[in-house]
């Protein structure tokens, strides 16, 4: 069992300190994952979703998250999920139901955090984070959760995924 001490003062640095300890020793993506979303659903305050998408082809398919059910399967360039895939690029969106093409999973997400997992040069996830809060997402929140998928990336065996 893990337990850790996450600071607010000190949130992404000690998640990546207690990523790092917990994916130690493990290569398996899937479970690299579970893990990492629920490290996340705990110490980041204010979400209603977290978890990650998986490069399945030309589509993302649902992988280990947190919270309500969710879409199955989004295609490369929809939606805020999807548009992270196709370019590669952390998506932080303050207000979902002004993003064109935004998928709601979840009628209650107002804000999206959306960031690449990128492997050899592939993007092979996205790491998914939903809040009912409009606005809820911040650079730090970007950045912070940008070590978090390197950890994951380095840390996994992304061939089998």
């Amino acid at each position: 069992m893990f337990d850790f001490a996450v600071s607010p003062g000190q949130r992404y640095d000690d998640l990546a300190k207690a990523l790092a300890a917990m994916l130690a020793g493990e290569r398996d993506a899937i479970a690299n994952m579970a893990n990492a979303a629920a490290l996340i659903w705990q110490y980041i305050p204010d979400l209603n979703w977290a978890g990650f998408y998986r490069v399945a082809g030309s589509e993302l398919v649902l992988g280990p998250f947190q919270g309500k059910p969710a879409c199955i399967r989004i295609a490369f360039g929809r939606g805020v999920c999807g548009t992270a895939a196709s370019t590669g690029a952390v998506q932080c969106v303050a207000d979902v139901h002004a993003f064109p093409g935004h998928i709601a999973c979840d009628s209650a997400s107002a804000s999206e955090l959306v960031v690449p997992v990128i492997w050899n040069g592939h993007v092979v996830a996205v790491l998914d984070l939903d809040s009912p809060l409009p606005g809820r997402f911040s650079q730090e929140d970007a950045e912070g959760c940008g070590r978090l998928v390197e950890i994951l990336a380095d840390g996994s065996n992304w061939d089998k995924h």
